[in-house]
C-alpha cells in the first residue's frame, strides 16, 4: 500500500513539474532573450557613420547592466539603405519579418512618409532623429517618433534671426526632397509672420544627385537678384558644393548673408579638420546645432567618443540623440515587460488572403505589443546626453533650443542660443527655463558675427539689381502748379519742389542708386495719381516722385517714405474785406456775450448791496442813492475802481469771485479788439467745410487730386456738385463767376494759389490730414533707407531751405480771414458765469439764513413792545423793518452785555 502512494506521489510531482517547464517554456517563448531593434541608414553620410557608432556604444552600454532588460539583450540590427529610397524600404521589411520590435530611422523625410503607413499597420515603432520634416504629423502618423527638434523650430530660429538683424528679403537654396521643401515652407510662413519674405526659392536635385551645373545655373540667377540674404536648406553634400561654387562666383564676398541649417554644424563638428578650401568656401556663415545641454554624463561620452569611433569621425550632436534614441527603446521595452506586457507576433488576416502572391507578404505580422510599447515610448522621462527627454502633447520634444554657430577664419565660434522659450540670448537656454518669456525685441541678443568678406559691420542685406538696369523712377507730369514737379519743356528734365526733395535725399544714401525719371501724363491735363501709383504695384515703375499724397487705399500697395511735407485739405472761397466803423468796438463780443455780461454786473452789484446793506454805511441811504450805488459800483468794477468798501465776509468772497471774472473778460476783450482794429478782416459766407456739407451749392477740386473721392466717399457729397477744375486759373475764373461756392485742395497747392490772389481766403481749419511721400514698391528696402534721408534733410535744415525755395511766397499774409478771429461768444466763458453765479448764490443763502435766526430772536420783543397784534402785515412790516434797519455795533454790544448780567442773576 506505501508503495503504491509512493507512486502515486511520484507521478503527482512529474505531472507538476511537466507543467511548470510548459509554462516557463512558454514564458521564456514570450519574454526572448534577445529584443531586435532594427535601424536604416545611409552609413556612407556624415550622421550615418556617427549614428552608427553612437548606436553600437548604446547597445554595450545598456547590455552591460542587467538591470535594465532583466538579463536580455538589446540587438540593434544595421541596415544600409545607400541613399536609396528602395533600399530602405526593403531593409524595413526585413526587420518586420522577423519580430523586430521598433525601428530606428529612416534618415530621410521622403522615406519616413513611405514607412510610416507600414508601421501604422504592423504597429512597430519608427523613432527618428533626423528625417525631422515638419510635414510628419504625429497626427497622421501615430507610430512615427521625431526624437530629435522637428525643423519646423529650426525654421522659427532662422527667421527670427533674419528680423533680428532687420533684413526683410531672403533667398532660399533647398534640395526638391520632402524635408528640405517643407522646411522652406515653413520658412515662408513664419517670416511673414514677421512682416518678411522669402524673394526668390532656388531648388536643387535632391541631395547627392545635385551637380555643379545646376548650382552654378541657380547662383549666376540670384547674382543678379536684389536680395543678398541667402539661407541654405539641404544636405551636407549638396550644401558644400553651394558654397564651392559660390566662393567661385564671388558671393562669399562683402554685403553677402548666408545661413544654413543644422547640416553645416554636423559637417564643422565631424570633420576635422576641414580642408583649407572648404574652409575659405564656408567662412563668414552662420547654422544652427541642435543644443544639447551640459553635464558630466555627456562630458564623459565626448572623451569616449575617439576610442568608440577609432578616431574615424567627430561627434556631432544627431549622434548624442542616436545613442538617447537607442535608451529610450530600451527604458520603453523594461517598462512594457514590468507592465506585464510580452514580446508576441500576430498574422494579419488582411496578408493571409494574399497567399497566393509570388510575395512572402504572410510573413509580415502584427507586434501586439506595439501601441504599449508606442505610449511608453511618448511618456518617456529620463535625463540623456542631450538632457532632460520629455514630449509634449504634440509629440514634439519639450524646449526645442539650438547654438547660433559662425564659421571664422579659425573655425567656428558660437554667438548665441535661440530656444522656443526665450527667443534669442547669449546664455543657454536651460538657464532661462525656470523664468517668465520674454521675446521683446529688446531682450533679443547674439554676439558679434563675422560676416563674409571679414566684415563685423552688419550687411545691409540687399543691392540694386546686377541687371545693368537703372531704377525707373515715374514722376507726374503736371500742368498746374508747376513749383512742385514738372518736366521742361522740349527735354527729358525735370524740376520743382518734390525734384529737389528727392535729389538731396539720394545724396545721403550710403550707397549709390542708379535712376532715371519718366514722366507720366498726356501733358494737357494732371495725371491721375491713383494710376499712377497702381503702375508702381504692377511693376511697370520702380518708384515715384512727386507730390502724391499718402492715403489709405494707396499704402496697401505700394510703401511710402517718411512724409516730407504736410499737407491736409482746406476750402478756399471768394471773402471781402471788413472795413472799420465806428461801432467796430462792440465787435469782439457777440450780443448774448454782451447781455450776459451787462446782467452779471447788475446781479453782482445788487448781492453785494443785499449783504453790505445793514452793517454798512456806504450802501444806505434813501432808495435812490441806494440804486445809483448799485449802478456805480457794478459798473466800477470794470476798471478795479469802485470807491465803496466792502465789510462783511460773504461781501468781500462775491466781489473777489467777480474781480477775477472781470479780469478774464478785460483781457479777452482788450487782445480781440487789438486784433480787429490791427489786421485787416475778411468775411464770407462759406465758414468751413461743414457749411458746403449742408449746402447745395457746387464744389470745386483739382483733377486728378484724391479730394473728389473723399468728398464723395468719406464726405458723402454728391458727385452733381463737383466741378473739376485743372489749374490756378480755373480756381479763380470759377470763383469769381460764381460756377463754384468754393474750392477743396491740399493745403500747399492752396497757399501757392492765395500767394497773390488776395481775394480769396481760408476758411475754417484742414478736415483732413495728409501727407506728401515718395512711393516705392510693397517692402522695398530702398523705402526704408528714403525715409532716413529725408529725417535727416529736416534735422540738418535743408528740407526747409528746399521749401523757401519754391514755395516761399506771402503776399497777402498781412490779411487774416474772420474765421481766425472770431467773435469772443459765451461759450467760452459760460465756465466763469457760472461759478460767479453759485458763489452769488450760496452768499445770498448764508446770509439769509443767518438774518432769519437774528430776526427770530430779534421778534418776541418787537412783539411785546407794541399792541401783540399777530396779523401777517404786521410781522411782514416787523420782518422788512429788521432787513432793512442798521446794525449797530455798540447796541449789539450793550445788548450782550446786559443779556449776560440777566443770567449771572
Amino acid at each position: 500500500m506505501s508503495l503504491l502512494m509512493s507512486m502515486i506521489n511520484l507521478v503527482l510531482l512529474l505531472s507538476i513539474f511537466i507543467f511548470f517547464v510548459q509554462v516557463f517554456s512558454e514564458e521564456a517563448a514570450l519574454r526572448p532573450n534577445v529584443v531586435n531593434v532594427g535601424a536604416i541608414f545611409s552609413f556612407d553620410t556624415i550622421n550615418g557613420k556617427v549614428a552608427k557608432v553612437a548606436m553600437k556604444a548604446a547597445e554595450d552600454d545598456i547590455n552591460s547592466d542587467p538591470s535594465i532588460l532583466g538579463g536580455r539583450k538589446l540587438s540593434v540590427a544595421l541596415h544600409d539603405s545607400n541613399y536609396s529610397s528602395f533600399l530602405s524600404f526593403i531593409g524595413a521589411l526585413q526587420f518586420m519579418e522577423t519580430d523586430t520590435v521598433a525601428i530606428i530611422g529612416p534618415q530621410s523625410s521622403v522615406m519616413a512618409h513611405v514607412l510610416s503607413h507600414l508601421a501604422n499597420e504592423l504597429h512597430v515603432p519608427l523613432l527618428s532623429f533626423t528625417a525631422l520634416d515638419p510635414g510628419l504629423s504625429p497626427l497622421q502618423y501615430p507610430f512615427f517618433v521625431q526624437t530629435a527638434p522637428n525643423d519646423k523650430f529650426q525654421m522659427i530660429a532662422i527667421a527670427e534671426m533674419v528680423c533680428y538683424f532687420g533684413w526683410a528679403d531672403v533667398i532660399a537654396i533647398f534640395s526638391d526632397d520632402d524635408q528640405n521643401r517643407n522646411g522652406i515652407i515653413m520658412l515662408d510662413d513664419k517670416l511673414a509672420e514677421r512682416r518678411c519674405r522669402i524673394s526668390y526659392k532656388a531648388t536643387l536635385p535632391p541631395d547627392p544627385m545635385a551637380k555643379r551645373s545646376d548650382v552654378l545655373r541657380e547662383l549666376a540667377k540670384i547674382q543678379m537678384m536684389e536680395s543678398r540674404v541667402i539661407v541654405l536648406n539641404t544636405f551636407s553634400k549638396t550644401g558644400l558644393l553651394v558654397f564651392e561654387v559660390a566662393k567661385s562666383l564671388g558671393m562669399m564676398e562683402k554685403g553677402y548673408v548666408w545661413i544654413t541649417s543644422t547640416w553645416l554644424s554636423t559637417v564643422l563638428d565631424s570633420t576635422s579638420p576641414l580642408k583649407p578650401e572648404t574652409a575659405n568656401s564656408i567662412r563668414g556663415a552662420l547654422t544652427l546645432r541642435p543644443h544639447t545641454p551640459d553635464s558630466k554624463r555627456k562630458r564623459d561620452f565626448i572623451s569616449r567618443w575617439n576610442q568608440l569611433s577609432n578616431g574615424s569621425i567627430g561627434l556631432n550632436a544627431y549622434g548624442l540623440f542616436a545613442y538617447d534614441t537607442v535608451w529610450m527603446i530600451a527604458r520603453a521595452v523594461k517598462l512594457l515587460f514590468d507592465q506585464g506586457g510580452t514580446i508576441s507576433f500576430s498574422n494579419d488576416e488582411r496578408l493571409i488572403s494574399l497567399t497566393g502572391m509570388d510575395l512572402n507578404l504572410s510573413a509580415l505580422s502584427i507586434f501586439d505589443g506595439g501601441k504599449q510599447l508606442l505610449k511608453n515610448v511618448i511618456e518617456t522621462k529620463m535625463t540623456g546626453l542631450t538632457g532632460p527627454v520629455r514630449f509634449n502633447q504634440d509629440g514634439f520634444l519639450i524646449n526645442p533650443s539650438y547654438d547660433i554657430i559662425n564659421t571664422v577664419e579659425t573655425g567656428f565660434r558660437r554667438v548665441g542660443y535661440w530656444s522656443n522659450h526665450s527667443g534669442l540670448s547669449i546664455v543657454p537656454p536651460e538657464t532661462l527655463y525656470g523664468k517668465k518669456p520674454n521675446r521683446s525685441s529688446s531682450n533679443q541678443h547674439l554676439d558679434s558675427v563675422v560676416w563674409p568678406g571679414g566684415e563685423t559691420i552688419k550687411p545691409r542685406g540687399w543691392v540694386f539689381p546686377n541687371n545693368g538696369r537703372e531704377l525707373r523712377i515715374v514722376v507726374p507730369n503736371r500742368v498746374s502748379y508747376r513749383d512742385f514737379v514738372s518736366v521742361v519743356n522740349g527735354t527729358n528734365k525735370v524740376q520743382g519742389y518734390c525734384i529737389d526733395v528727392f535729389l538731396a535725399a539720394i545724396k545721403l544714401m550710403p550707397y549709390a542708386v542708379p535712376y532715371r525719371f519718366i514722366p507720366f501724363g498726356n501733358g494737357h491735363e494732371n495725371p491721375s495719381y491713383y494710376e499712377l501709383v497702381s503702375k508702381i504695384a504692377a511693376g511697370v515703375f520702380d518708384g515715384a516722385v512727386g507730390d502724391i499724397a499718402i492715403v489709405t487705399d494707396r499704402t496697401r500697395i505700394v510703401d511710402f517714405t517718411q512724409p516730407y511735407i504736410e499737407s491736409g485739405l482746406v476750402v478756399v472761397a471768394p471773402v471781402k474785406k471788413i472795413s472799420s466803423n465806428p461801432w467796430s468796438f462792440s465787435r469782439p463780443f457777440t450780443a448774448s456775450m454782451w447781455a450776459v455780461t451787462a446782467a452779471f454786473f447788475l446781479i453782482v452789484g445788487s448781492v453785494v448791496w443785499v449783504l453790505e446793506h445793514r452793517i454798512n454805511d456806504e450802501f444806505r441811504g434813501s432808495p435812490r442813492q441806494q440804486i445809483v450805488t448799485i449802478l456805480t459800483f457794478s459798473f466800477s468794477t470794470m476798471f478795479f475802481s469802485h470807491r465803496e468798501n466792502t465789510v462783511s465776509t460773504l461781501g468781500r468772497l462775491v466781489l473777489i469771485i467777480w474781480l477775477f471774472v472781470v479780469l478774464i473778460i478785460n483781457s479777452s476783450y482788450t487782445a480781440s479788439l487789438t486784433s480787429i482794429l490791427t489786421v485787416q478782416q475778411l468775411s464770407s459766407p462759406i465758414k468751413g467745410i461743414d457749411t458746403l456739407i449742408s449746402s447745395s451749392e457746387p464744389i470745386g477740386f483739382q483733377i486728378g487730386s484724391f479730394a473728389e473721392r473723399y468728398l464723395t466717399e468719406e464726405l458723402g457729397i454728391p458727385k452733381s456738385r463737383l466741378v473739376q477744375l485743372g489749374s490756378p486759373e480755373d480756381y479763380a475764373r470759377a470763383l469769381e463767376n460764381r460756377q463754384v461756392a468754393a474750392v477743396v485742395d491740399e493745403r500747399p497747392y492752396v497757399d501757392l494759389f492765395l500767394s497773390d490772389r488776395c481775394e480769396f481766403s481760408i476758411r475754417g481749419q484742414e478736415f483732413s490730414k495728409r501727407a506728401w511721400g515718395f512711393a516705392f514698391p510693397r517692402d522695398s528696402p530702398l523705402a526704408i533707407d528714403m525715409s532716413t534721408a529725408i529725417l535727416a534733410l529736416s534735422e540738418n535744415g535743408e528740407l526747409q531751405k528746399i521749401h523757401d525755395k519754391w514755395l516761399s511766397r506771402s503776399a497777402c499774409s498781412s490779411e487774416k480771414s474772420e474765421d481766425e478771429a472770431e467773435q469772443l461768444d459765451l461759450q467760452s466763458f459760460w465756465g466763469l458765469f457760472l461759478i460767479c453765479g453759485i458763489v452769488c448764490i450760496l452768499a445770498l443763502l448764508v446770509y439769509s439764513l443767518l438774518t432769519f435766526r437774528q430776526y427770530s430772536r430779534h421778534c418776541p420783543e418787537e412783539l411785546d413792545s407794541t399792541s401783540r397784534n399777530n396779523s401777517f402785515s404786521a410781522h411782514l412790516r416787523t420782518c422788512l423793518s429788521f432787513v432793512d434797519g442798521k446794525v449797530e455795533k455798540s447796541k449789539s454790544s450793550s445788548k450782550r452785555k446786559r443779556d449776560s448780567m440777566h443770567s449771572d442773576v
